[in-house]
């Protein structure tokens, strides 16, 4: 895990947080700058940089994020939902640490970007 990583850091307890879903293999806190009024990170305890820079071994954990935003959205009974993934700067990934977002709570535009 890289040392300067936020979501690494996170995983690791050095930031604190107050996660809304916890295994071990996946965690998902709230987003800090919500875009949404539901807006929950799920992020792979593993550090992956991108799903550009996933491979075969990662799908078992990428598979695992659907389950966790699916279970989710039903705990926190979203009508809809959204779930999006950033690859690379240029789609607005922030943070080299894959992770998806969960929005939801209100209707959602498309297109969304």
């Amino acid at each position: 895990m890289p040392e300067a990583c936020i979501l690494c850091r996170i995983i690791k307890g050095e930031i604190p947080s107050k996660p809304v879903y916890d295994d071990e293999r996946v965690i998902a806190i709230r987003d800090i700058n919500p875009q949404a009024p539901t807006h929950i990170l799920v992020v792979p305890k593993k550090h992956i940089a991108s799903l550009a820079a996933a491979d075969e071994a990662d799908a078992g954990v990428l598979g695992e994020i659907q389950m966790v935003a699916k279970k989710l959205s039903a705990d926190l009974k979203l009508e809809g939902f959204r779930l999006v993934l950033n690859n690379g700067r240029i789609a607005g990934q922030s943070v080299d640490h894959i992770h998806y977002h969960l929005l939801g709570g209100r209707r959602l535009a498309w297109p969304p970007g």
